[in-house]
């Protein structure tokens, strides 16, 4: 006799109860988004141009606030980096023409100092919201974005051209569509050296604050309430003390953003480690924790399924995730040779346009003098990489491959890179003048505190993404120390170096405008070279000279992508991708 039993359906349509985390995650999500309506309200004001000094309070009160503005600014450019990130990252990976040309135009991006943005973007975006602070918020998002995108592409881009080529025939296997893959196969795997590069360009922001906060370009001079701007007018008063004391704020600030934001980013990203054996150890966050018992993230994300679904179905029609190119080699020879002729139309045209402008304004006798003054700033550049290559690459790659030893020093590291070295800079000045030091020497102390962080979080992020079977391996052969960096360190982290030296040049010759000329109280330090140049002239309105120093930086810079470091990716993804 067959005894049915009732199918179990009490209980089933009951939603789940509300839990004390959930309460907690709830409250934390609510005063996050009241306090971003509150500054973004404060971010639509009148405004009237002043000098810093003139506008900024440097009551030490009213550092919570400005820090709590600069720390919005931050993150709207860090999310406006990330799209950027993904569309230009893919384009550049995932279309053979285009490559040719956007990975050039990023590396002449990447060398466009700072200054340079600025002086050709916030008279655009003043007119754009005329008599509003809202355009000078704008602007200021804008020069923090040129500090973060490029080195968070430069990785994306890498990532993506070094996939593993069974995660490839996987996703043309099961006939994913490019959404699929975007999402399931592209970000997931290059999610480690993303969020480390995200935390880098982080840093990189908060090292350009003061300029993006306090602006004097062209002859005008522009304020925004912040942690940069007061900082900036501290400087200016000469009061070493506000200068401290905005420095104890930073930390406290850096130290938060850690535990809140990227602690449990770093914990996260791990389930996306590719290889056959667990770590003994994973990184851990006690927010993550706390989410993970909420019932809050799951639930928006079982409200996004839809949408999702909705991109998958949409995105079909384009094709599938194998990118075929045209199996016609005529065909594709002529298209090759059109797409080249129509970009060097476009680029000849634009070099003979500024070429004409320089050459009606201060003449081209100008470009000898600003070629040797970027041969002196290339020269600092050198002896900044090859110091921070000898010292931070060791240095990273044991705390990326202990995470015992991650868990207690990515704090202090992050603390260090997202710490604005500009803050730094006036206790620098009063020690070069005291020591009777000269700003031609001091200036590559004060360009790698801003540069060098790029290469130690790139070798972290390399030590993290050694499997774990590689390294039981070499320890059971019982490979000698030195065979092992030879055979399996340095390979593995060859392709997280490229990008953190590549992105390590190209900060230091952008920290070049701020670290050649420095100011404090009624000191003033100069040092010769071309981020002085393009200082100077950026500060008396100069536009013709303001491009001569742009113009030839980017020569530098593009220069020695072409010649070291694009050459040193194709070895990373030809020899060295796992």
């Amino acid at each position: 006799m067959v005894v049915r039993r009732p199918f179990p359906t009490r209980g089933v349509l009951r939603r789940p109860p509300i839990r004390p985390v959930d309460l907690l995650v709830g409250a934390g999500v609510v005063a996050l988004l009241f306090g971003v309506l509150r500054l973004g309200e404060s971010m639509n004001v009148s405004f009237v141009p002043t000098r810093a000094s003139e506008q900024i309070s440097t009551n030490p009160a009213n550092l919570p606030y400005y820090a709590a503005r600069s720390l919005l600014r931050m993150f709207i450019a860090l999310g406006l980096s990330l799209v950027f990130t993904f569309v230009y990252g893919t384009a550049a990976a995932r279309l053979r023409r285009a490559e040719k040309v956007l990975i050039p135009v990023l590396d002449i991006l990447q060398s466009v100092p700072i200054l340079g943005f600025l002086s050709i973007t916030v008279t655009g975006f003043i007119a754009l919201f005329p008599g509003s602070t809202l355009g000078l918020e704008c602007a200021a998002i804008f020069a923090i974005f040129t500090s973060q995108a490029w080195n968070m592409t430069f990785s994306f881009y890498h990532s993506l051209i070094t996939q593993p080529r069974e995660l490839d025939e996987a996703a043309r296997l099961y006939r994913l569509t490019k959404w699929q893959r975007f999402w399931r196969l592209d970000v997931p795997s290059s999610m480690i050296g993303l969020v480390w590069n995200g935390m880098m360009s982080f840093g990189g922001g908060w090292f350009f604050l003061a300029a993006s906060e306090a602006i004097s370009v062209l002859n005008h001079h522009y304020t925004l309430p912040g942690i940069g701007s007061y900082v900036a007018a501290a400087v200016a008063e000469g009061s070493l003390g506000k200068v401290g004391i905005a420095i104890v704020v930073m930390i406290v600030m850096v130290i938060a953003v850690n535990v809140f934001f990227w602690r449990p980013l770093v914990a996260w990203a791990e389930k996306f480690r590719m290889e056959e054996s667990e770590a003994a150890e994973r990184p851990r966050s006690l927010v993550l924790d706390t989410l993970r018992r909420s019932q809050l993230p799951a639930a928006l994300g079982r409200a996004t399924r839809p949408v999702g679904r909705a991109l998958d179905r949409l995105s079909r029609p384009f094709g599938l995730a194998d990118y075929p190119l045209t199996t016609d080699p005529g065909r594709q020879r002529a298209g090759d040779v059109a797409f080249s002729v129509v970009v060097g139309a476009v680029a000849v045209f634009g070099a003979w346009r500024g070429l004409a402008y320089i050459g009606n304004t201060i003449g081209f006798g100008e470009f000898p003098h600003a070629l040797g003054l970027g041969a002196i700033t290339f020269g600092r550049v050198v002896v900044l990489l090859v110091f921070a290559t000898l010292v931070w690459v060791p240095i990273g790659v044991v705390i990326g491959m202990s995470p015992r030893l991650a868990r207690y020093a990515q704090p202090i590291v992050q603390v260090l890179a997202s710490f604005p070295a500009i803050l730094l800079f006036p206790f620098a000045t009063v020690a070069f003048i005291d020591l009777g030091i000269s700003l031609n020497l001091g200036g590559i102390l004060l360009m790698a505190l801003g540069a060098q962080w790029y290469i130690l979080f790139n070798a972290i992020a390399g030590g993290m993404s050694v499997p774990t079977d590689l390294r039981e391996m070499s320890a059971n052969f019982g490979l000698p120390r030195r065979q092992r960096w030879q055979r399996l360190i340095l390979p593995a982290i060859f392709p997280f170096y490229v990008t953190g030296g590549i992105t390590a040049a190209g900060g230091a010759w952008n920290a070049s405008i701020v670290a050649e000329v420095v100011d404090f109280g009624h000191h003033h330090l100069a040092a010769s070279g071309l981020g002085a140049y393009i200082t100077d002239a950026t500060a008396k309105g100069d536009f013709p000279r303001i491009l001569t120093g742009v113009v030839v930086m980017s020569l530098y810079v593009v220069g020695l992508n072409r010649l070291v470091w694009r050459r040193l990716y194709r070895l990373a993804e030809t020899r060295y991708s796992l």
